[in-house]
């Protein structure tokens, strides 16, 4: 799978363990930023990665920030994009199972590193069940 994946300032810690991670597991990674701990404006990165995705340029994307909800509040102003708020396994595996979420977005400040890679590894390794919840993603 290829996989997008951006983060502000505040995420670029997290960022740093997870991209790795996303390797080891075979996938191949497009890093759209950012790139220091310098200040960013997050709808930068969000937007960078949800075109990734739009666009069939990467099967699913990944955003982090310091709670993950601005990520997601941008992201799921895009076009054809799901983004979940994933900050524990549950709502993370689910995201996928229930509504074929295409973007994950995590929060730094929320999730320390190994929740975090706990979680990528239940959403990209989760499949979409479809059926009656296929019906409910095409009322969007």
């Amino acid at each position: 799978m290829k996989i997008a994946i951006g983060c502000d300032h505040g995420g670029i810690s997290l960022k740093g363990e997870i991209v790795p991670l996303l390797q080891e597991l075979g996938h191949t990674v497009d890093d759209k930023g950012c790139f220091s701990t310098e200040s960013v404006d997050y709808p930068d990165f969000a937007k960078a990665v949800c075109t990734q995705v739009q666009n069939g340029d990467c099967d699913r994307g990944i955003l982090i920030c310091g709670t993950g909800v601005g990520m997601s509040m941008v992201a799921n102003r895009c076009e054809g994009i799901r983004a979940a708020l994933g900050n524990e396994l549950f709502t993370a595996r689910m995201s996928r199972e229930h509504n074929d979420a295409n973007v994950l977005c995590l929060g730094a400040r929320v999730v320390g590193p190994g929740l975090a890679a706990e979680i990528v590894r239940a959403w990209v390794s989760t499949e979409f069940a479809g059926g009656r919840h296929q019906r409910r993603i095409d009322m969007f």
